[in-house]
């Protein structure tokens, strides 16, 4: 189901091909059907398939750590939405993202490819526009994940400083020891994601059980201990801290926190190479790890607003973080409020192994498509761990070297981060807008079980096919118009600053970080990348 750039024949591995098995007599039956199932898109299996359903459920809930992030990301719904602002938004929030994955599950299904997003913008595309579109749409989410790995580890180091400062007051946190600690968190998830590479899957399951456990620990003790607000406080009582015109214009700004806690649900597409039948263990996953962590992300939200008897001073606090100080103000103990701060902590570096790791991917898979500079090395695997060693090294990297910008400017350091956001939500508009358009245009045709999820023949449409996981008919028209309309008003609002702008150092410069990397793309396909970059090609 890509661009052929290849003059290689797929008919040895066509779905009427029965061919013997002698060669794989030595593999089960399931990975024998995964290999032919990459194939028919023109990839050759190159990683191990250590994900079961239950382990990439895993690895999905823990790169999302959904209720984590909200206490994470919980100061600009607060400031710019208030405690109504933040349960309605964290729902509307929630609703969008479910509706822009169904959409996008339907395309994994199709086609379970590491690439993602640029290789179904590939299939999906105009031929007179399908190869640049993807190549800037492989940019944006490279960049989109380039921006998660660097705000993940950077936001565990914060964290860390300001539960110190908060326990500690005398201590008075600098930018360098941030990075310092930015360092630390990426070297844990290097070593996890390559010495004991194998035992990945295992580590993300025992995440899981922890993201769980720790979400009751937290839970409980927040509605059990100390003093609550009464409901109207909690779900009528809005907030405009940023003097914005309107409620409702506040309302759209203060949802970027609540954004940014659903960021990284693709985290299963970079990674399906690996996953044991991928067209349908991918999209349950993704979809399953949105219910759960979406319905404990709620259940967070409410007690931690129904808890926050000060909310002022939770704005205000020491630590820089409001859930920081609504915990104190739930426990009135130090101690119990750095334990359960600790763990969050600790589920945010978990989770920047699951985002290194899938960063990694993505950077593997567009250079093994000749997009990026030193592709030849960046699409190596190596042979005894079988994960992509250099593309692995590459953004672990590049994340150390942006720590380096925080200690000059946090104010640069936070708008490259921004790209996380942006990027990753150009990407996803781009794809599920050409789905939508094929849709409505040209349709696609029903697979019998043995052809999909798809052909690796971009030129004809009975090449594009549905795969196992589907939304049928005028509903899938409806989700598909949703998740887009969704996708657009949410990007848009990334862009805006957290109140009205008077000075530069007030801006929100993710527009500018990712109108760089458009250009940067443009200029490096125009000058150089066009000349290997074909779309996604046939490696059999």
């Amino acid at each position: 189901m890509t661009v052929p750039t290849e003059s290689h024949e797929l008919t040895h591995v066509s779905p009427a091909t029965k061919g013997p098995k002698s060669q794989v007599e030595d593999i089960s039956q399931r990975e024998y059907n995964d290999r032919v199932q990459l194939m028919r898109l023109g990839k050759k299996p190159a990683l191990k398939r250590n994900f079961s359903f239950l382990t990439i459920l895993g690895f999905s809930c823990a790169v999302l750590v959904t209720w984590e992030g909200t206490l994470m990301s919980f100061a600009p719904g607060l400031a710019n939405g208030g405690p109504a602002g933040l349960v309605y938004g964290f729902i509307f929030v929630w609703i969008g993202n479910l509706t822009v994955f169904s959409t996008l599950c339907e395309l994994v299904s199709m086609a379970p490819t590491s690439g993602g997003q640029y290789h179904w913008v590939s299939m999906l595309a105009p031929r007179s526009c399908a190869k640049f579109l993807s190549y800037i749409t492989g940019w944006l989410t490279v960049a989109g994940w380039q921006g998660t790995a660097a705000s993940g580890a950077y936001l565990a180091g914060s964290m860390m400083q300001g539960l110190i400062s908060f326990t500690i007051p005398s201590y008075h946190g600098e930018t360098w020891q941030g990075t310092l600690i930015v360092w630390g968190v990426v070297l844990v998830a290097v070593f996890i994601n390559t010495v004991v590479s194998s035992a990945l899957p295992k580590i993300e399951g025992m995440i899981l059980v922890l993201h769980i456990v720790g979400f009751f620990g937290v839970l409980i003790t927040l509605v059990t201990f100390g003093s609550h607000q009464s409901a109207t406080e909690v779900f009528v009582q809005f907030r405009n801290e940023g003097a914005w015109p309107t409620q409702g214009l506040s309302f759209f700004v203060g949802l970027l926190g609540l954004i940014f806690s659903f960021a990284g649900v693709d985290c299963s597409f970079h990674m399906c190479e690996e996953v044991q039948n991928p067209s349908v263990a991918v999209p349950r996953s993704i979809m399953g790890s949105l219910v759960i962590n979406g319905i404990m992300g709620l259940a967070m939200v409410i007690a931690m607003l129904f808890a926050a008897t000060d909310i002022d001073k939770a704005l205000q606090s020491s630590s820089g973080y409001p859930f920081i100080e609504i915990f104190y103000q739930a426990t009135n103990s130090k101690a119990g409020t750095a334990v359960m701060a600790s763990l969050i902590i600790f589920m945010t570096i978990s989770a920047v192994v699951g985002v290194i790791a899938t960063t990694s991917r993505m950077f593997w898979a567009f250079a093994r498509d000749r997009a990026m500079p030193a592709w030849r090395t960046l699409s190596k695997v190596d042979a005894t761990t079988h994960v992509p060693i250099w593309a692995i090294g590459c953004t672990s990297v590049i994340s150390c070297l942006l720590a380096l910008i925080n200690i000059g400017s946090t104010v640069v350091y936070n708008a490259l981060v921004s790209l996380s956001i942006s990027g990753l939500y150009s990407s996803y508009l781009m794809a599920a807008s050409l789905l939508l358009y094929r849709r409505c245009t040209k349709g696609f045709s029903m697979p019998d079980p043995s052809s999909y999820p798809a052909l690796a023949d971009t030129e004809k449409i009975e090449g594009l096919v549905w795969g196992p996981w589907r939304v049928p008919g005028i509903f899938g028209i409806v989700n598909n118009s949703v998740a887009c309309a969704y996708l657009l008003t949410m990007w848009f609002f990334t862009f805006w600053p957290p109140a009205p702008v008077d000075n530069a150092k007030d801006m929100n410069f993710s527009v500018l970080m990712t109108g760089a990397v458009v250009i940067f793309s443009i200029i490096y396909y125009l000058i150089w990348a066009r000349k290997d970059y074909k779309g996604p090609i046939r490696e059999v």
